[in-house]
């Protein structure tokens, strides 16, 4: 039986409306706008009322005289202008939850037309450290991946790394200037080459001549100067490292660690081909694509300087990702206010018909901001750095859980390890709450709260479930067929049921906050129920093991919600004593 009891009624739907002859795109049910009525509704009579030239109440009724023969339904009414309101039979709702205890996608199907995608997050570049802004990209896009992983899809993940810009001829400029040569370049760490970085983009602000310095160094680079590409190969092998630790921490997964340097090669290949079809021309010594609509800039394929345009970079990326991956998808999770950007890169690909039948799919994400509105800033203005949120973050945690000499059975390491699991899901959760689409702001006081809308909140009711289920364990209690008997029973399985269509929705619009609504919500239906429902204190042993089964269900579906956002459920989570 499948979980998804929306799918399920729909079925029995379209059998009656075409039993009916009616139209069956509109047997359609929804959750119940009055849950007090009934557990769904179907509009689909007024709708049918229109074409029929019928009043709505009375196709309702011949509906609804059709359903009432199915023993599923405890009660069907026609209400309002012809309101389809079905109320389920608490048998039902027991057999699906029982069906559900089996499957370890709890109902959840898997796409029709699975993909073959390659997802392009991350974006981090050479000797920059990375900000709350890779936060966004790290969290959205792992959680995504992970999305389309579940529903089916095969996936690529590509973290794209910054390694063949201007700032590498500005890092290595600013190596000689100081140095002399590149002799000593290959020992420098990650903070002596992020130091190096800083004092070149100041010095090329300053200095006309620094600048153009740095673009030939650039461009001998790319055109394979030995010493220079030693000395790159260096930079980016420790900037590589770096970044690896801190999305390791964040639990982000990368198949490919490709860079822009990667795509050179393919590059020219893409100058001479737009070349060759007369789809490029050359404008002020550049060679440039004009888009089709004129109020957008052309893209830029090769500089008056001579050197590539970053825009190409992108473009010969995607003629390596159908040509070598045969990605039937290309999803770009990056910052919204590069949206002209990618859409002069599409645009281009496609004049060139780089990716017939592919699908290219840029999600821009908002802005992490402070308090005042503006993107979050450490106190002295800068950007603040990720590693320094990340601490900021356990910290935070740290306030409310107890030093490992204040609890027994808990070493130093082992709390330190629950303090980072909270603490990254607390930050990865107040993210992903979110639409993509909206910047949000970062609220430091509030969002390592164990209460509320936020992912410790969700953690604790796993722990919270873990316990109940060990207590229960140990008294020999085992879950068993479910019995729906009071009203907070049949609320938490009808959420529990919710599932499948949540990750059919949240996979479709790439959306977390779908999946993470649903986890907070599923989390405080459970609260509601155990709060009425007492399990290991019910003296009815078939209702104790019922509710174990629920408890069980609950506890499963949070764990696999906090997953598919990138999240860790500690076993335990301790509070410091009041």
């Amino acid at each position: 039986m499948s979980l998804s009891i929306e799918n399920c009624l729909n079925q029995k739907l379209c059998t009656v409306f075409k039993k009916l002859g009616f139209d069956e795109k509109l047997a359609a049910v929804k959750v119940s706008d009055r849950p007090d009525l009934s557990d769904f509704q179907c509009n689909g009579a007024l709708a049918l009322a229109k074409s029929a030239h019928k009043n709505p109440r009375e196709i309702g009724a011949q509906i609804a005289a059709e359903l009432e023969k199915d023993a599923d339904f405890a009660k069907i009414s026609v209400d309002g202008p012809g309101f389809l309101n079905l109320t389920l039979a608490s048998e039902f709702i027991g057999r699906t939850m029982d069906a559900a205890a089996g499957d370890e996608r709890f109902g959840a199907g898997k796409s029709a037309a699975p993909r073959k995608i390659v997802m392009d997050f991350g974006g981090p570049n050479v000797a920059k450290a990375l900000h709350v802004g890779h936060l966004r990209s790290a969290a959205i896009g792992e959680s995504i991946r992970r999305i389309k992983l579940f529903m089916g899809h095969e996936v690529i993940s590509d973290v794209h790394f910054g390694d063949w810009g201007t700032p590498m001829g500005m890092i290595l400029a600013q190596i000689i200037a100081e140095d002399g040569n590149l002799a000593k370049a290959e020992s420098y760490d990650i903070d002596q080459i992020s130091a190096i970085y800083k004092r070149a983009n100041l010095k090329c602000k300053e200095d006309d001549a620094a600048k153009e310095t740095a673009r030939r160094i650039t461009a001998e680079l790319q055109n394979g100067n030995p010493e220079y590409r030693r000395a790159w190969q260096h930079l980016r092998a420790v900037s590589v490292a770096a970044v690896k630790k801190i999305y390791d921490i964040l639990d982000a997964h990368f198949d490919l660690w490709l860079g822009e340097s990667d795509a050179h090669e393919t590059c020219g290949k893409i100058v001479a081909a737009a070349a060759a079809q007369k789809i490029s021309e050359i404008d002020d010594g550049a060679a440039i694509i004009r888009m089709d609509d004129e109020s957008k800039p052309p893209l830029i394929l090769v500089k008056s300087d001579g050197g590539f345009g970053y825009q190409l970079t992108d473009v010969a990326t995607i003629k390596m990702r159908v040509d070598d991956l045969q990605a039937q998808e290309i999803i770009y999770v990056v910052d919204k206010r590069q949206a002209l950007h990618f859409e002069q890169v599409f645009e281009a690909a496609q004049k060139l018909n780089l990716a017939p039948n592919v699908n290219l799919r840029h999600i821009g994400f908002g802005t992490v901001n402070g308090v005042d509105g503006k993107p979050f800033k450490t106190r002295d203005g800068g950007v603040m750095n990720l590693l320094d949120l990340l601490e900021l973050s356990k910290n935070k945690v740290r306030e409310s859980m107890p030093a490992a000499n204040e609890v027994e059975g808990y070493s130093a390491d082992e709390i330190e390890k629950m303090v980072t699991q909270i603490a990254v899901g607390a930050v990865k959760f107040q993210d992903l709450k979110n639409n993509i689409a909206s910047g949000y702001v970062f609220e430091t006081d509030d969002f390592a709260r164990f209460e509320g809308r936020t992912g410790p909140y969700i953690q604790y009711a796993i722990a919270r479930l873990n316990s109940i289920l060990r207590k229960a364990a140990a008294a020999g209690l085992q879950p068993a067929e479910v019995i729906v008997g009071n009203r907070e029973e049949r609320d938490l399985a009808l959420k529990i049921a919710q599932f499948g269509n949540v990750a059919a929705r949240a996979e479709e619009s790439c959306e977390p906050s779908v999946i993470s609504d649903y986890a907070y919500t599923l989390a405080q239906v459970f609260s509601s129920f155990y709060n009425t429902s007492p399990i290991l204190s019910e003296t009815d042993v078939k209702i104790a093991a019922s509710r174990l089964r629920l408890a069980t269900l609950t506890r499963d579906l949070l764990k696999l919600n906090l997953y598919l956002l990138g999240i860790e459920a500690p076993e335990v989570m301790l509070k410091k004593a009041a």
